[in-house]
C-alpha cells in the first residue's frame, strides 16, 4: 500500500517520560496509510529494553546520584544511553505501509547527505566503518507499529562506558574489547554535524524515499489528559526498576532470538514462578517464555525446548 500522507513531529521536550509517553500515544494517531516520524531527544537518560533488568544494564544508584534518569521503552533489544548529542527517530505506521527497509533507508540516505556511507549490519544496528552509530528497536500494538532508533552524533562516550554494563560474553561474541570500541559519533567523520543539521536531513530523506510532501504536526494533537497518565507511567520506578523477584535457582540459556537470563523458584524440581530478561528483539517471544516456565521441570534439555 502506497502511504497517502506523511506527518513529521519535532519536539523540544527533553523528558524521556514523556517522549516515551507520546511515542506510544503516537501509535493511535497513525492511520493506515499513513507514516509519521517523530525526532525527539532525552537529556542524560539510560533507556533499557522492556525485557531487561535495569540492575543488570547499569549502574543505577551511582547513575541517578549523578543527575541521571533510567526509563524502559516498549521495544525490546538492548540499554542504551541518551544525551542532546544524540537524536532519537521513530517511525511510526499502519502494518500495511510499515517498511523496515525503507525505514532504514531514510538514515542511510541522511547520513549520505554528509558524506557518511552508512550500513545496515547485524540485528539492529547501522554503522560506518564497522562502529554502531544507530540502534534500533521495534513495536506493535497490534493495528500500528513504530521503528525507533538513536544517531549518535555528538554523544558522551565517558559517560555512556562509566554507566553501561555490557557483558563480557557479549562483548566476546562480537569480537571486541569495550563498550566504546564499539559506537561512534557521525561527528568524528563529519565534523560540526549538529543534531539540527540531521533533523534536516531526515526532512529530506523522507521525502524522497516516500515521494511525499511531509506536513508538520505537534504533539498537540495527543490527548494532555491520556499523555499525562501515560507519563506517570513511564516514570514509575515499577515500571523501569521493578520486576525483581524471589529466586533459589539462577540460569542462562542461549537462543537464536537472543540470550535469556532465568530467575527461578524451584520447588522439588518445578519451577513455580520465573523471571526472565533479555535483550532479544522480540519483546512478545520473551514474555511467552516467561508464561510457559511455570510448572515445568528444573532440566536445563526441557528449558532449552520451550526457548526454541
Amino acid at each position: 500500500m502506497q502511504i497517502r500522507r506523511c506527518r513529521i513531529i519535532e519536539t523540544d521536550c527533553t523528558d524521556p517520560y514523556r517522549n516515551l509517553a507520546a511515542e506510544e500515544l503516537l501509535l493511535g494517531e497513525a492511520g493506515q496509510d499513513e507514516l509519521i516520524l517523530f525526532l525527539w531527544q532525552n537529556e542524560d537518560t539510560i533507556v533499557i529494553g522492556r525485557n531487561q533488568n535495569a540492575w543488570q544494564e547499569c549502574d543505577v544508584r551511582r547513575f541517578q546520584k549523578d543527575g541521571g534518569r533510567i526509563a524502559r521503552r516498549l521495544s525490546g533489544g538492548g540499554a542504551v544511553y541518551h544525551d542532546l548529542g544524540n537524536l532519537n527517530f521513530t517511525f511510526l505506521a499502519g502494518k500495511e505501509v510499515f517498511d523496515i527497509r525503507k525505514q532504514l533507508e531514510v538514515i542511510r540516505r541522511a547520513a549520505g547527505t554528509f558524506g557518511i556511507k552508512a550500513e545496515f549490519t547485524g540485528r539492529n544496528d547501522l554503522t560506518v566503518s564497522g562502529k554502531k552509530f544507530s540502534g534500533n528497536a521495534y513495536y506493535s500494538n497490534g493495528t500500528a507499529q513504530y521503528h525507533h532508533g538513536t544517531i549518535l552524533i555528538r554523544g558522551n562516550m565517558n559517560r555512556l562506558a562509566a554507566y553501561l554494563t555490557v557483558s563480557k560474553e557479549k562483548l566476546a561474541s562480537k569480537g571486541v574489547a569495550s563498550v566504546e570500541s564499539r559506537v561512534i559519533n557521525l561527528s568524528e567523520i563529519c565534523p560540526g554535524l549538529t543534531s539540527a543539521d540531521m533533523k534536516k536531513a531526515l526532512r529530506s530523506s523522507v521525502a524522497e524515499e516516500y515521494d511525499a510532501v511531509p506536513e508538520n504536526s505537534s504533539l498537540e494533537i495527543l490527548d494532555p489528559i491520556a499523555w499525562k497518565q501515560k507519563t506517570e507511567k513511564y516514570a514509575s520506578d515499577s515500571w523501569n526498576l521493578g520486576r525483581l523477584s524471589a529466586f533459589n535457582q539462577e540460569l542462562d540459556l542461549q537462543s537464536k532470538r537472543g540470550r535469556l537470563h532465568l530467575q527461578l523458584q524451584v520447588e522439588e524440581g518445578i519451577i513455580h514462578s520465573a523471571e526472565v530478561y533479555s535483550d532479544a528483539m522480540d519483546p512478545d517471544w520473551v514474555d511467552e517464555v516467561r508464561k510457559r516456565l511455570p510448572g515445568t521441570r528444573f532440566i536445563r534439555s526441557e528449558l532449552e525446548t520451550i526457548i526454541q
